[in-house]
């Protein structure tokens, strides 16, 4: 029985995240698919923010942890995954900001561009969450997806500054989730900067199956979403 078990929602970007990162880590884990479990009360009761991905680890203070970010901090530094997330305080103080960056700025904007054609539910209190007529639902996903492209840009001006990945010469946990990221933009045929594009390949070249495998997963939603609107 694998030590660490992880629940996830394939077609997700946020746990795409993390399944990119224990496979690439080469991590012991057992995968749960939690499709239409995160509201039962087994769940609940482990969970109360019914939030996916979570992993149940013996380590824990509470038995669970949820947040792709928090759950890839916990394992690098549990098993001393050093290249994917540095123990130097300046070096890891990028990878940070990198993440929180992304969560805070950049994944909203995406998240409001695209879960509209993802059939995926807004967040409440936005306009696709509400009664508005559909044509102000459009402009506002518009509107959005015309902002992504300057947050998108710190990470090639800032974050990268000609370097391959944020992490160096290999990909950091930061890396993992931004490239996981982007690959919500291609619902709505995202016309990407020649950098980010051949950032997000050397990103699969780079960890291999380790990538495709979980991210064939969020790709075949994308298709099949694309597939019904036709």
């Amino acid at each position: 029985m694998a030590a660490m078990k992880l629940h996830v929602l394939k077609p997700s970007v946020n746990n795409l995240t993390v399944r990119i990162f224990v496979r690439a880590a080469d991590l012991d884990f057992e995968e749960i698919d939690a499709w239409g479990k995160t509201g039962e009360d087994e769940f609940l009761r482990k969970n109360p923010a019914h939030l996916t991905p979570m992993i149940e680890d013996d380590g824990l203070p509470r038995s669970t942890l949820w947040e792709s970010c928090a759950i890839m901090q916990y394992l690098c530094n549990k098993h001393g995954l050093t290249r994917f997330y540095p123990t130097d305080p300046a070096e890891r103080a990028m990878i940070d900001s990198a993440m929180f960056y992304l969560i805070g700025t950049l994944y909203p904007l995406v998240a409001r561009a695209t879960y509209g054609a993802l059939a995926f539910p807004h967040y409440p209190g936005e306009v696709g969450h509400s009664d508005a007529a559909d044509e102000l639902k459009a402009i506002a996903q518009q509107v959005s997806q015309d902002a992504v492209a300057e947050p998108l840009d710190v990470y090639r001006a800032f974050f990268l500054d000609g370097k391959r990945f944020i992490g160096g010469d290999q990909p950091s946990i930061a890396d993992i989730r931004l490239a996981a990221t982007l690959e919500f933009l291609n619902a709505i045929d995202y016309e990407f900067p020649e950098w980010a594009a051949e950032y997000m390949q050397a990103m699969e070249n780079e960890l291999g199956e380790a990538y495709l495998e979980p991210a064939g997963d969020v790709r075949g939603y994308i298709s099949h979403v694309k597939s019904q609107a036709v």
